[in-house]
């Protein structure tokens, strides 16, 4: 049975946590979501430390990360509170600890909370390959919590927060040894330190969980939920701080923190967050403040309601990835769902057909469309409101044809055409028919029977909220086709959109239809008076990514809005690549500057990106420090890893293979370190 993470995967709802105080900060329970963020400057250089603080209060952020990897830069963090209380700056402090100890013990004498790795607080990472037998583990844990308890204690008494701070990329040996380089491994690390502080009556303790990887991110926070929940049934648990750590920079990086993050918060889970850019830190909080306000509304709007009946089992696996099983479909020459790759559309929504002149409107769209460059646009849907739309279609896929834009195309008909003798047009790749709750079942016979009669899949576009879900079910299956059966597909359009989802595969899995494709569906819409592009960036990563994440969706379609269909195909891929199921362009994990980062990590990200873009596929890290650099990095092609002052260490893959080259050279040893390697793709345009 799998362990229950949240109350219902079918509607939004809060987990309840504990309230931790961190200064006047006050993290979890009914509080608004807080936002976070770190510096990048030298700690004792308090001066550029405080001055980064001020900007980053003054934009919005109420909790500020200062590391402190020595026992100079710990105690230097009295000067920082001192100069900021000078500025009459009341912002709480956390101090950020790897590796020492003896930092640590000094910080919590000079902040509000102390950041604790759990993969490097007692452990060192080496790499090692070692088997322990019950006795030692046990033996390992005792000393883990004995070099802990002290610092527990100390933050105890001084009434200072903690966080248990999780990397994916740092974990200990010892973990990887027994539990692997996995969710589980990232959550049993965390626990055991919970294990200390319930020992000393410590519980003022908030969790992250933080991965480059969206979906290890999203399966170790939901499997620390259901673990957290297992160990206190009923009671408030402790609250989480979410990040997508080492997301990179530009609309990459947001796109993953929105999928990441923003997935979690759908599933209520989270209190805090910090969006990880590689990029000034100031311009995290907007970022963060877009996340967390669009999640708190949809909180709000949900509280009080009832969380809908779906009687089913859970169509996806929260704590592991796996694709939902369907059968494919051809779409004209295209393959939706099966072992396809996740397709993707560019719906052209209505209006396609005004013009008189189909020339200039394919011609326009052909050259926005190849502009792109590097990734294709695999089907169009168009809309079909009437007889003389449907006339048209011939024309469009001539038109289309001659400007070089030979795809499938898809037609959405309006579903009172099915009312009379329609046909489908041959040059129709599928038919699209959206679904509301008061359509007559006839429409779905005449639809179901005209599809059949083309031999073209029948897409049922469900415009329906999710208690509507199961009877429109019912009324399609109600009756087989008369003629010819049709190889049908389904999406879903709700103010809900993942949870719904969810709701129709677990739905679907019941009946028939159990291996149809499902096409996940997302229009780029106005928000407020004005376009909110990054706004809208957001919402797209956020309700696509997450389902893409369960295993869910065989097809992306993209309604544009105000965005113009280049603009839309970028996104589509970007997004499949944040939740690693395309990987079209280089994909870089580069980290946010921190203290500790060892060269300017902003402008070198930037060298490499102009050095390397073109190289599609290639996996590319860039870090600062050693902290999570060679762990984080693990599943990449390349790695740029800060190794001292001016230094930097060359990976291919896990192995180091030229250590403490010149900063001055590096980008130019990564280059011919991948020519050798034979992933040079060609020459950058």
């Amino acid at each position: 049975m799998t362990p229950q993470y949240i109350n219902s995967p079918y509607w939004i709802e809060r987990r309840a946590t504990r309230v931790v105080r961190v200064g006047d900060v006050e993290i979890g329970g009914s509080n608004p979501l807080r936002i976070q963020s770190m510096t990048n400057t030298d700690t004792m250089d308090t001066k550029a430390t405080v001055d980064q603080i001020e900007r980053l209060a003054a934009a919005g952020c109420e909790i500020a990360r200062v590391t402190a990897p020595s026992i100079r830069d710990a105690e230097n963090l009295r000067e920082i509170r001192s100069e900021l209380s000078m500025r009459r700056i009341g912002i709480p402090l956390v101090a950020d600890i790897h590796f020492t100890p003896n930092a640590a013990m000094i910080a919590a004498e000079c902040v509000e909370k102390v950041r604790i790795n759990p993969g490097n607080y007692a452990d060192k990472k080496r790499f090692e390959v070692r088997e322990y037998d019950d006795a030692e583990y046990e033996a390992e844990l005792s000393r883990v919590a004995d070099r802990f308890r002290p610092l527990v204690k100390r933050c105890r008494d001084q009434g200072v927060a903690m966080r248990i701070g999780t990397n994916h990329g740092s974990l200990s040996d010892r973990i990887m040894n027994r539990f692997g380089d996995s969710p589980l491994g990232m959550v049993e690390s965390a626990l055991e330190f919970l294990d200390v502080c319930e020992q000393e009556n410590y519980r003022e303790v908030v969790f992250s969980m933080k991965a480059s990887n969206t979906h290890v991110a999203l399966q170790a926070y939901r499997l620390l939920a259901a673990r957290l929940a297992e160990r206190s049934s009923g009671e408030p648990s402790y609250p989480f701080h979410l990040g997508v750590t080492e997301a990179g920079d530009a609309e990459d990086g947001r796109i993953k923190s929105a999928i990441g993050i923003g997935g979690l918060l759908e599933d209520g889970l989270g209190d805090t967050l910090r969006v990880s850019l590689t990029e000034d830190p100031v311009r995290e909080i907007p970022v963060a403040r877009r996340i967390a306000d669009r999640a708190m509304a949809r909180w709000h709007e949900a509280a009080g309601s009832k969380a809908p009946a779906v009687d089913a089992g859970l169509p996806f696996t929260p704590f592991s990835y796996s694709r939902r099983e369907t059968e494919p479909r051809l779409c004209g020459g295209l393959s939706v769902g099966g072992e396809a790759p996740v397709a993707v559309e560019i719906d052209l929504g209505p209006g396609f057909f005004e013009p008189s002149d189909l020339v200039e409107t394919c011609s326009k769209l052909s050259r926005c469309l190849f502009e792109v460059g590097d990734v294709a646009v695999e089907s169009l849907l168009v809309d079909v409101m009437d007889r003389t739309d449907l006339d048209r279609v011939s024309e469009a896929r001539r038109t289309l044809d001659q400007v070089g834009l030979s795809i499938p195309l898809a037609i959405r008909m309006k579903p009172s055409l099915f009312a009379g003798d329609c046909k489908i047009p041959a040059e129709a790749s599928r038919l699209v028919l959206p679904v509301e709750a008061d359509l007559d079942q006839s429409v779905f016979q005449a639809a179901a029977d005209a599809a059949g009669d083309a031999e073209r899949p029948l897409e049922w576009a469900l415009e329906l909220e999710i208690h509507e879900i199961e009877v429109a079910l019912r009324t399609i299956l109600a009756e087989p086709s008369a003629g010819p059966p049709p190889a049908w597909m389904f999406s879903i359009q709700s103010v809900r959109p993942i949870q719904a989802v969810r709701a129709l595969a677990a739905m679907l899995s019941k009946g028939p239809e159990a291996r149809a494709p499902i096409v996940l569906r997302h229009g780029l819409q106005r928000h407020g008076q004005a376009f909110d592009a990054e706004a809208a960036l957001i919402a797209a990563a956020t309700d696509l990514g997450a389902p893409l994440c369960d295993g869910l969706g065989d097809m992306l379609s993209i309604g544009l809005g105000r965005v113009d269909p280049g603009a839309g195909l970028d996104l589509a891929y970007r997004i499949l690549q944040g939740a690693r199921l395309r990987t079209t362009r280089t994909e870089y994990i580069s980290c946010p500057s921190c203290g500790r980062t060892l060269f300017d990590l902003e402008e070198t990200t930037a060298r490499i990106k102009a050095a390397t873009g073109h190289l599609s596929g290639v996996k590319i890290a860039v870090m600062g420090c050693i902290v999570n650099g060679p762990g984080e990095m693990a599943d990449a092609d390349f790695g740029y890893v800060g190794s001292g002052p001016g230094k930097v260490n060359l990976y291919a893959g896990k192995e180091v293979v030229e250590r403490g080259v010149p900063e001055s050279d590096a980008t130019e040893r990564l280059v011919t370190l991948i020519q050798e390697q034979g992933r040079w793709s060609g020459e950058e345009s």
